[in-house]
């Protein structure tokens, strides 16, 4: 699926040309077709969410009309930062092929590698983050209620 990375490569390219963004592209395919297609779009939408990986994800579900996406493959041309391997896996893509790594992207200012040592940093987690129980039961119920209606698992 070299032809794939390609496409990934392009997509990167574009968004240089573009100036929409830092220097990634991406790519789904299913049964062999490109389904969803994406470069870094953060800084022509404003947007800290648009890198390469959600644009593809957003794509892929457009065209399949599903946020399940289980029997198909990113290609990307930078390992994904933690959001948008979170984004990865509630899309059920099977695999990730990537090449550049998050210490090649960090040589030119990209903090990938600072992200990646946070989430695995229990002592910052646990001052981050932070549980409110002041209104929990109050969730608590929402959840139920949540529970008891129609509604769409995923």
């Amino acid at each position: 699926m070299t032809e794939a990375m390609s496409v990934a490569i392009e997509e990167a390219n574009q968004g240089i040309d573009a100036h929409e963004g830092g220097p990634f592209g991406a790519v789904i395919v299913k049964d062999g077709v490109i389904i969803g297609r994406g470069h870094n779009r953060v800084i022509g939408k404003k947007d800290p969410t648009a890198h390469a990986e959600m644009e593809a994800i957003r794509d892929a579900a457009a065209t399949l009309g599903d946020f399940d996406l289980s029997g198909a493959e990113l290609f990307t041309t930078c390992a994904p930062c933690p959001m948008c391997l979170g984004a990865i896996l509630w899309a059920r893509l099977d695999k990730v092929h990537y090449c550049l790594l998050p210490e090649d992207v960090a040589a030119i200012g990209f903090d990938d590698v600072a992200f990646h040592q946070a989430m695995a940093d229990k002592a910052f987690l646990e001052k981050y983050l932070l549980q409110d129980d002041a209104q929990r039961n109050e969730c608590l119920k929402m959840l139920d209620n949540y529970c008891q209606s129609e509604h769409t698992e995923y």
